[in-house]
């Protein structure tokens, strides 16, 4: 009797299509992550050794640690906002300049009349005022974003100065300078550290946790095909920007609590900086792709470096030179992983 063809049992064998192939791409990629974050762990334990052997009696101070993790913490706030921008497929070169324009706005004499609340207040809604406009411009109204978010950087720095005239603002409300003050540390660690670490937990959940996350992903991996899959990719961009603007007004307000003061040169080149530490933190530049975790090791590690220079009082000019040096370096792993993944 002629035996039946096999069809079911080989039906039932794991297929090599795309959708095995994708299946099996995707375990590689998380262990990538997780390699490229331990790396990153890697090379902040090498800065801290480097810190602790050429200053040991400075750099391993718990005054300098925390101030490392209040330092952090501005740009960090900062890095969050952009790694969602980035990560949805967009840039935000206004970061720096809005951080200025929050920070002269909420410390204005009129502003400090209303005390605690009105500074926090002002610099949230001028962050958010500034992002609403980024959004607009890029999402309803065509513009490239790094056309628009240019346009807000020289028009944020110019309203920033007219504000100030040039000169420093003083806070003078004791609700917001006393968070400064070492008395106000919870178990050593400074508020600011703290107000950090709440936004890194909550771009985290948002990023790998929500709906929004993974329209976020989706319409930076390709937004025409988030679009056929009925996400609204132009509200979803606006949304974006909206995040990075409040996450400017937030780090606005804790530079004013770090230095009391509120000055047009505020947040200068913050946009670079975020930019390079959610990159090699392993966010891809041209979206779709995104880590809030490895954003935050980025942030560390440049704050680190800055710190040890410092310390050692090394020129500056170098100390930018080792940053692009390492920004160059993610980006050509960053294109050494995709081109693998491709293959």
């Amino acid at each position: 009797m002629t035996q039946p063809a096999p069809t079911a049992r080989r039906d039932a064998q794991p297929s090599a299509g795309p959708q095995n192939r994708e299946r099996g791409g995707r375990r590689p990629a998380g262990l990538r992550a997780d390699a490229r974050n331990l790396s990153l762990l890697g090379v902040l334990a090498a800065l801290v050794v480097v810190g602790g052997l050429t200053r040991p009696d400075q750099f391993l101070a718990a005054s300098n640690l925390q101030l490392v993790l209040t330092q952090a913490s501005v740009i960090g706030v900062v890095t969050v906002g952009m790694t969602f921008v980035i990560t949805g497929g967009g840039i935000d070169l206004s970061v720096g300049a809005i951080v200025a324009l929050a920070s002269v706005w909420a410390t204005t004499v009129a502003t400090q009349e209303y005390g605690f609340a009105g500074i926090l207040f002002t610099a949230a809604a001028v962050g958010l005022g500034c992002g609403l406009v980024n959004g607009l411009l890029i999402a309803y109204g065509g513009m490239a974003p790094f056309i628009a978010t240019l346009a807000m950087l020289a028009s944020a720095r110019g309203l920033a100065l007219q504000i100030t005239d040039g000169r420093t603002q003083i806070v003078t409300v004791d609700a917001v300078l006393d968070l400064g003050v070492p008395d106000a540390y919870v178990l050593g660690v400074p508020p600011l550290v703290l107000v950090f670490a709440a936004v890194t937990a909550i771009g985290w959940l948002l990023l790998n946790r929500t709906v929004f996350g993974r329209r976020t992903v989706a319409v930076g991996g390709n937004a025409e095909a988030a679009r056929l899959a009925g996400i609204d990719v132009r509200r979803q961009r606006l949304y974006l920007y909206l995040l990075s603007g409040l996450c400017c007004g937030i780090a606005a307000f804790l530079l004013i609590v770090l230095s009391g003061s509120g000055q047009n040169t505020n947040g200068n080149l913050y946009e670079l900086d975020a930019i390079a530490a959610a990159i090699i933190g392993g966010t891809l530049l041209s979206g779709g792709r995104g880590t809030i975790a490895g954003s935050v090791l980025g942030v560390l590690v440049f704050t680190t470096i800055t710190n040890i220079f410092a310390l050692n009082n090394l020129q500056s000019d170098v100390q930018q030179i080792a940053k692009g040096a390492i920004i160059v370096a993610a980006v050509l792993v960053q294109r050494r992983t995709l081109r693998d993944s491709a293959t």
